[in-house]
């Protein structure tokens, strides 16, 4: 039996196949206002299992802003976002639930 020694954790993605179908491959997501459902950590991992990249702050190359149910109005995250939409960029702001109905797809 092989004992891992260190406390790295492991993450296990999902099958490539269902990776290049999910929305969230190789897209950049922010998340902004605090989660209802899990941490931030956790929704962190559902993204990478998926192929998505995780971002800290809004910029011209994030595709996806997901609001927290528990944030408190308007975030910068947020109007930055909708700054570079009116600019044109084609930047998908999306609640926790829909971020939820779109972790919990098994692409088939």
């Amino acid at each position: 039996m092989n004992k891992q020694t260190n406390n790295a954790e492991v993450i296990f993605l999902c099958d490539p196949s269902e990776c290049l179908m999910h929305p969230f491959y190789k897209k950049q997501i922010v998340f902004t206002g605090a989660l209802s459902t899990m941490t931030r950590s956790q929704a962190a991992k559902n993204v990478q299992a998926f192929g998505g990249i995780m971002q800290g702050a809004v910029t011209q190359d994030t595709d996806f802003v997901i609001l927290g149910d528990k944030r408190r109005g308007t975030s910068t995250k947020q109007l930055k976002a909708e700054q570079f939409i009116s600019h044109g960029l084609d930047i998908q702001i999306i609640p926790e639930s829909d971020f939820l109905w779109l972790i919990s797809m098994h692409i088939e």
